[in-house]
């Protein structure tokens, strides 16, 4: 027989995930706020300043996110001046995303945001570090079965 355990909120790994992710992204507006950005927004400019020049897709599929999503989004980014997309001349099918002079700006005024999170937090660098190892190899596992 499964254990009632089993069934209370707190203990479901997935549900902590939730939690934590939604309330560190919390925080994270009222940085993104200053710079007019989402943190969906956010999260796909961090992917094209380490490597501009991307496909749609490829940026889709770092982001977890489908083509339903990813278009409206690059869309935004593009109307706000900070990402072009490109059609591939030789496979139209492709489509390249690169940050403009304007993007590689906001670059700099957002450097320091992971940093006040922590700091906002509490959460020691170290500490930091350790959650991120363990939080990538539960993502590698669930990606894997």
């Amino acid at each position: 027989m499964v254990s009632d355990k089993n069934l209370i909120l707190e203990n479901q790994l997935s549900f902590i995930m939730y939690a934590c992710s939604k309330e560190t992204i919390k925080r994270y507006k009222s940085y993104l706020k200053k710079v007019d950005l989402t943190y969906t927004q956010y999260i796909a400019m961090l992917v094209l300043w380490n490597g501009d020049n991307i496909t749609v897709n490829e940026l889709g599929r770092k982001l977890y996110l489908d083509s339903g999503t990813i278009t409206p989004l690059l869309k935004k980014l593009e109307s706000k001046g900070l990402v072009e997309r490109t059609r591939d001349i030789s496979d139209e099918r492709n489509v390249f995303v690169r940050v403009t002079p304007i993007g590689q700006q906001l670059k700099e005024k957002v450097r320091n945001i992971p940093e006040n999170i922590l700091e906002d937090t509490g959460i020691p660098m170290s500490e930091a570090n350790d959650i991120l190892v363990d939080l990538k190899s539960v993502l590698e596992r669930v990606n894997q079965k």
